[in-house]
């Protein structure tokens, strides 16, 4: 057994993950080079390494030919004499198997050999740590700041070096050499010089991942971010979504005394972060991204992807946001274009009334009725033919049948089995976001049992 081939092999594989069976043909191949450097050809060379021992043969198949005058090519042929010393049964036209004694190899070979095998492990190790960190590309890690190059920062990630270029760093973030930070894994590309890894500090992916490791109900998939808007260094909207009832999306990333969300600011240098409900009713979306701001109204257009919305007076600074922010993150993390009034602005523009969206303005032949869902069954229905619940400016949760009344409502199919399927499945408080007591849906009930009988 080759106790210290068999050892080298060992550390290898546990050192730079590199397996055995490619350091073994990295073996062989330095061998039938070394070989070819010494004899000037390999083509019938054959090398076999056993590998469980680490013992190795080197040989050349040679033809048996009668006498040494016989012999054209000493790489190919061997006289019958020659070859009954190796085995006494050899005859004229056998193949005979010639042992090479890899210690005969003259020192350029040798060297040959010895590049080989080192320039296999070199590109093994390359390929191993491509490998590893392709599987991690559009992921968060952890490295540690090295050194500035340029206006660019060398981040070592463990096996590897990233690249943390200008335009992928937050404006005003200033790193120590030594500092911990985490990053957003870019890109892998492989290169003849190894592994090119880019990484970002303001991709939007960066804060979702940081919520995916920090809250564990988005990492089982209880809670769902299904959108996220993001300007890095000075605020991102996030919009979350439960996919069970009896767990709150908003509580659930804000952590119990803010723990979690912290946590995630922390790492993001005091980034502000705005966590809302999604509602797959636009008009109920677009009111939870302009948060923390008041609305009044929101008159929005699926077909267009437009939203006109309005708020109180003294609520349109906050609304708009400072430069524009709240209501530019707003329309990225809904995906409408939104144009906000004031109250006193929108009663002489077009389109920023209710009274321009009364069903009695609609002619069924030319305009299309808009259509509504159904909080209870989820079905898609025109609005018409549907049962507005409202939430009024006062407070009280009511029946509005003619759907003109002003206030923040929600749609149920015009069936008693509808808003008790809405009351099981949380419907209403996802529109509302707010808890709704039983005697508000025993009301309900009562309503809905006298409009049918009507």
């Amino acid at each position: 057994m080759n106790k210290e081939l068999k050892e080298a092999l060992d550390v290898l594989e546990k050192e730079k993950e590199i397996s055995k069976e490619t350091l073994f043909e990295a073996i062989e191949n330095s061998l039938l080079t070394a070989c070819k450097q010494h004899f000037g050809k390999a083509d019938n060379v054959k090398v076999e390494i056993d590998r469980d021992t680490c013992d190795f043969l080197c040989y050349a198949e040679k033809e048996v030919v009668p006498t040494q005058d016989d012999v054209e090519d000493e790489c190919l042929q061997i006289a019958l004499e020659d070859a009954k010393q190796i085995s006494h049964r050899a005859q004229v036209g056998d193949i005979i198997h010639v042992e090479i004694k890899s210690k005969e190899f003259g020192r350029i070979a040798t060297q040959n050999a010895k590049n080989v095998i080192l320039q296999k492990i070199r590109e093994e190790e390359r390929s191993v740590v491509y490998n590893q960190y392709f599987e991690k590309e559009k992921d968060v890690v952890t490295g540690v700041v090295q050194r500035y190059l340029g206006r660019n920062i060398s981040i070592n990630l463990g096996k590897a070096d990233a690249i943390l270029n200008e335009s992928e760093q937050v404006k005003g973030e200033v790193f120590k050499p030594t500092e911990r930070i985490k990053v957003y894994i870019l890109e892998v590309k492989n290169t003849p010089k190894g592994p090119r890894i880019l990484v970002s500090r303001t991709h939007p992916e960066l804060v979702k991942r940081l919520f995916e490791e920090e809250v564990t109900e988005i990492r089982d998939g209880v809670v769902e971010i299904k959108s996220i808007a993001r300007e890095a260094g000075s605020r991102t909207k996030i919009a979350v979504w439960s996919n069970n009832p009896n767990v709150d999306a908003v509580g659930a990333c804000v952590g119990m005394n803010g723990s979690r969300v912290n946590a995630i600011v922390d790492e993001l240098r005091g980034e502000k972060i705005d966590i809302v409900n999604w509602d797959e009713n636009p008009g109920n979306l677009i009111q939870n991204a302009l948060s923390p701001a008041k609305i009044v109204a929101v008159f929005a257009d699926p077909d267009e992807r437009t939203a006109k919305v309005v708020v109180p007076d003294y609520q349109l600074s906050l609304a708009i946001g400072k430069e524009g922010q709240n209501a530019r993150l707003a329309a990225r993390l809904t995906g409408y274009k939104i144009d906000i009034k004031s109250e006193t602005q929108a009663k002489d523009a077009p389109g920023f009334r209710y009274e321009d969206y009364l069903d009695d303005g609609y002619d069924d032949e030319e305009e299309e009725i808009p259509m509504r869902q159904c909080v209870g069954c989820g079905e898609m229905k025109n609005k018409r033919e549907m049962m507005r619940v409202l939430k009024t400016p006062e407070g009280p949760i009511v029946l509005d049948a003619t759907g003109r009344k002003n206030g923040r409502g929600a749609y149920l199919c015009k069936s008693l089995d509808c808003l008790k399927k809405a009351r099981k499945n949380r419907g209403l408080e996802r529109s509302f976001q707010m808890s709704i007591p039983d005697e508000v849906y025993d009301s309900l009930e009562k309503e809905f049992g006298e409009s049918e009988t009507e």
